[in-house]
């Protein structure tokens, strides 16, 4: 247990917090297993807390002391809270290995703590039907463990994976989040039945979710979700179909760039420009020059994905008459972080005093253009 022994032994806490049919029977046994006298036990059990300095040894003292008052708040409120279980597993633990002839009482009384990991994914894959904060936690313990490689925690994330109908929506969706932790082929068929059923408020994470593991079967379910009411759930299909790179979709995604949500129209953009080629790059082109509008920034940065083969084109821009299009060439060309790109900005940003239909300066927008470029260069050349 010398591996993860904070962790094994927190959980052991919890458990003796949460497991007490009868907590002031319990109580008392583990008074009685400290080895602390019959009369001591008697006392603390009526509540005279005078019988607290009559412990029989420190370690026994502080078991005794704690789990006294753990009985006294019972009879006070019938409550009492996770810390004081938390304090009490591994209080008694010390105390059995300081004094090995209490070892066996206080396991009897107490139960006896995981033996490692193995144990405590065990236990948090049962909780997955316990109440909903437990459920929650459970979840959240499992991906950790997940995370640290545990094959029994990944099979047990792979089941929640596997039936959304069976989950609660929040258990269901941090799982899915870090499906990229344990999940595999297997999941596919739960995942597809997840995206099939449109009114389940997990969808958008359903549709990302194979979208990270390039579930490609996906895409026609995926593509259908971009008419979904909710918003939410568009601009997941959207994300999805970028992480995709899906070119068969670059036509729904162009009827998204109109979307009433401002959101669901910059991820369509994004999407687009991760999607890549001359279709995609047309789309987004024209819709910029249609708009002319400075705060179709979404628009300039998904053209700007497209790297050097736009950046003539864009530096062309910035001589076109419409102060609102100079400025988002200038937001392009910043992104793009290409070298021919900064003499079109420096000019703009020492002479363009120009004002957009939003009131704000040509010479800012080059500005700020030129601060992302030179912030993008020096990241590149610290890696």
């Amino acid at each position: 247990m010398t591996d993860n022994r904070d962790a094994i032994l927190r959980l052991w806490g919890r458990q003796l917090y949460e497991r007490q049919g009868e907590p002031l029977a319990w109580a008392e046994a583990v008074l009685e297993a400290t080895g602390c006298p019959p009369a001591a036990v008697t006392a603390a059990m009526s509540g005279r807390l005078d019988a607290l300095a009559d412990s029989s040894s420190d370690h026994a003292g502080l078991l005794f002391r704690t789990v006294a008052k753990l009985a006294a708040n019972l009879r006070g409120h019938g409550q009492y809270d996770a810390d004081v279980g938390t304090r009490i597993g591994p209080q008694a633990l010390r105390l059995g290995e300081l004094e090995p002839p209490l070892a066996g009482p206080l396991g009897n009384a107490l139960g006896h703590p995981p033996d490692g990991p193995t144990s405590l994914v065990t236990v948090h894959a049962a909780e997955l039907s316990g109440s909903r904060s437990i459920r929650v936690r459970a979840i959240d313990a499992l991906l950790e463990w997940a995370e640290l490689g545990h094959p029994q925690a990944r099979a047990a994330l792979s089941e929640v994976a596997s039936d959304h109908r069976t989950q609660d929506v929040t258990v269901w969706t941090k799982a899915l989040n870090r499906i990229a932790l344990f999940g595999d082929a297997s999941v596919e068929p739960g995942l597809l039945r997840a995206l099939a059923d449109t009114g389940h408020r997990g969808v958008r994470w359903s549709a990302l979710a194979c979208a990270e593991l390039g579930l490609r079967r996906a895409v026609p379910l995926i593509t259908a979700l971009l008419e979904h009411p909710d918003p939410m759930v568009r601009e997941g299909a959207c994300e999805a179909l970028g992480l995709f790179e899906e070119r068969a979709a670059v036509p729904a995604l162009t009827a998204r760039l109109n979307d009433e949500t401002t959101w669901v129209r910059s991820r369509a953009a994004q999407a687009l420009g991760h999607i890549g080629g001359d279709r995609a790059l047309a789309v987004l082109w024209q819709a910029m020059m249609e708009r002319r509008n400075p705060k179709a920034g979404h628009l300039a940065s998904a053209i700007a994905a497209f790297g050097p083969p736009v950046v003539d084109d864009l530096i062309a821009l910035t001589t076109d008459p419409d102060p609102d299009l100079r400025a988002l060439a200038c937001r392009a060309l910043g992104s793009t972080a290409d070298d021919r790109a900064l003499p079109a900005l420096e000019r703009l940003a020492a002479h363009d005093l120009a004002r957009t239909t939003l009131g704000g300066l040509v010479a800012t927008a080059a500005t700020q253009g030129l601060r992302t470029a030179h912030r993008m260069r020096a990241r590149t050349a610290a890696t």
